[in-house]
């Protein structure tokens, strides 16, 4: 088998990154697009010592397990990849790929996995979405996800992942942005002004934001446009700039505010009122994030003494409804700005035994050691630092819980902080906060067994 050879491929599984995985000759071929039970015709594109990489060219014969992806241009936008799978197998896929982790890595055996959680709808479920803004050879402003595999913009007038409300927006503001003839930013060149649309709305409230980031605030003619906005669309609560001047493909700017409105929407999560701005980090599935937190809250079978760290803890989505089952709840998160909100939302709630510490959850951990009964730990894909799982084991609390977005680097730590039977994994459960791609969130529970 050679680069550009086309050969016919049997497609048994996928792996962590969506693609199908088939074998031709011993040698494992992963191809996007594909489906476990496809059979098809292939182009290599890529080989490697040990793999090879192919190109779909035509389905000889479609698995059971194929559909019609819903979205008319699943073909060439990357901004989902699993669109032609039926989600029972999405599913079923998600909840073996936590399995063959932490059998793989971790070297967890015949552990029992809890049905993996999801929304009875897999489309519209996200809350926030971030666009690309870019013209097409004639001059049009385009809106959308990239092309596969490439920087070429997709443009989109609608998107079936996101939430359906937020879909005459986006067709519209692009109109809007034509009319208006603002500057579009070209990123090779590092000219122009508008650089991408985001849009957050409030699962449960329905409360809307739009924002422009741009290199420059100064953008002719946008308050009075952004005042319009806000009065043609009736649940649309502020119209934000974010100032983003650097070179790179770094979405976000240092700097946001408010043009028309508030910079702001709130938000009902778990009996809570939350204020989110563009930027807060908040799970974009609302409704499988408030499955989690129940399931993880009864699980810990709390009954209302225990002190509780919760590391990574961002603006407190997990850490303020927690502190209403606890005597006292500790939030440990590296960004000042996400803290400010953590205790905005702490006071919109009347929550007084929550506690939040700007600082990096390696160096904090000691800080608290001994102190906490239960720990729990949401890092970011990269896994915990190892500080971090040493600081855990070293201050022993009664629980742990892990809640991860990547199964391998979970996999690793739970195995690093189950050494020499200190703790013992008592439950898995993992969600499905990200339908249509390969993504799988999982929380675990550990309990200490050494004292």
């Amino acid at each position: 088998m050679q680069q550009g050879d086309l050969i016919e491929l049997s497609i048994h599984d996928l792996n962590s990154d969506g693609a199908g995985v088939g074998r031709y000759d011993d040698q494992v071929v992963f191809v996007p697009d594909a489906v476990p039970g496809d059979r098809l015709e292939v182009r290599i594109t890529q080989m490697k010592r040990k793999f090879a990489f192919g190109k779909l060219q035509k389905i000889i014969e479609p698995s059971g397990d194929r559909r019609r992806p819903p979205c008319i241009v699943a073909d060439k936008c990357g901004g989902c990849q699993w669109l032609q799978i039926n989600e029972s197998l999405q599913l079923q896929t998600k909840t073996d790929e936590v399995r063959q982790a932490l059998q793989r890595i971790g070297g967890f055996n015949d552990l029992e996995i809890q049905p993996i959680l999801h929304s009875e709808n897999a489309l519209g479920y996200r809350n926030k979405v971030t666009y690309p803004l870019g013209r097409s050879a004639t001059g049009n402003v385009q809106a959308g996800y990239y092309r596969k595999g490439s920087h070429q913009l997709v443009n989109l007038n609608q998107c079936p992942i996101q939430d359906q409300r937020l879909n005459p927006l986006l067709s519209e503001i692009k109109a809007d942005i034509q009319a208006q003839n603002w500057s579009i930013y070209n990123e090779r060149e590092h000219r122009g002004k508008l650089r991408h649309l985001a849009f957050r709305i409030g699962y449960h409230t329905g409360e809307m934001l739009m924002t422009l980031i741009s290199t420059t605030a100064e953008v002719p003619g946008l308050e009075e446009q952004a005042q319009e906005w806000l009065e043609r669309y009736p649940q649309l609560v502020g119209v934000c700039i974010n100032i983003h001047p650097k070179k790179g493909n770094m979405i976000w700017g240092n700097n946001t505010r408010a043009i028309a409105g508030q910079d702001y929407l709130l938000e009902k999560f778990a009996g809570l009122d939350l204020a989110l701005t563009p930027e807060t980090f908040f799970q974009v599935n609302t409704p499988v994030a408030e499955q989690l937190l129940t399931a993880i809250t009864e699980q810990l079978q709390l009954n209302g003494t225990e002190t509780l760290i919760d590391a990574y803890c961002g603006v407190g989505t997990f850490t303020l409804p927690l502190a209403k089952k606890v005597q006292k709840v500790i939030g440990i998160e590296v960004r000042a700005s996400s803290i400010e909100q953590a205790w905005d939302n702490a006071m919109r709630n009347d929550i007084e035994n929550a506690e939040f510490y700007i600082e990096s959850v390696e160096l904090a951990l000691p800080e608290f050691e001994g102190l906490a009964d239960i720990i729990l730990v949401d890092p970011p894909r990269k896994g915990c630092d190892r500080q971090v799982i040493d600081s855990l084991r070293q201050s022993r609390p009664r629980q742990i819980v892990y809640v991860s977005c990547n199964p391998a680097t979970l996999a690793r730590d739970l195995k690093l902080l189950c050494e020499d039977e200190t703790y013992a994994i008592q439950w898995i459960q993992p969600a499905d906060f990200f339908p249509q791609t390969p993504h799988v969130e999982c929380a675990v529970l550990l309990k200490l067994v050494a004292n």
